[in-house]
C-alpha cells in the first residue's frame, strides 16, 4: 500500500512541477502595470480559471493527500519505530574494556621522548 501511495505521490509532484512550469506567469506584465496605463493586472481580476490552473489546482490537493499519508504511514508502521524509542526500551549492557595493566608510577611519568618539540 504504500508503495503505491508514493508512485502516486511521485506522479503528482512531477505534474505539479510541469504544469507550473508551463503555464504564464502573472508577472510577465509587472513592469507594465506600474506606470503604463495597465494598472489593474497586477492584483486585479485574473478572469476564470483555465484548464491548466485547475489541473494543477487538482495535482496539488493529490500531493497534499499523499503526503500527509506518507507521513501517518511511516510514523505508524508496526517494524521499526522510533531510533529513540528502541533505545530506551533496548536492555543494553556495557561491555568490558580492556584497560592495560600499568602501575600508577608508571602512568605519571613523562620521558624526553614524549614531550613534543
Amino acid at each position: 500500500m504504500e508503495k503505491f501511495v508514493l508512485v502516486i505521490h511521485v506522479i503528482a509532484a512531477l505534474g505539479v512541477i510541469t504544469l507550473v512550469l508551463l503555464q504564464h506567469g502573472k508577472g510577465a506584465d509587472m513592469g507594465a502595470s506600474f506606470g503604463a496605463g495597465a494598472s489593474g493586472s497586477l492584483f486585479g481580476v485574473s478572469g476564470s480559471a483555465n484548464f491548466m490552473s485547475r489541473a494543477t489546482a487538482a495535482f496539488v490537493v493529490v500531493f497534499f493527500a499523499t503526503s500527509l499519508t506518507l507521513a501517518y504511514m511511516a510514523s505508524h508502521k508496526e517494524s521499526g519505530g522510533s531510533v529513540i524509542k528502541a533505545s530506551v526500551t533496548q536492555n543494553v549492557t556495557p561491555k568490558a574494556v580492556d584497560v592495560p595493566a600499568s602501575t600508577p608510577a608508571e602512568a605519571n611519568t613523562t620521558t624526553t621522548q614524549d614531550i613534543p618539540k
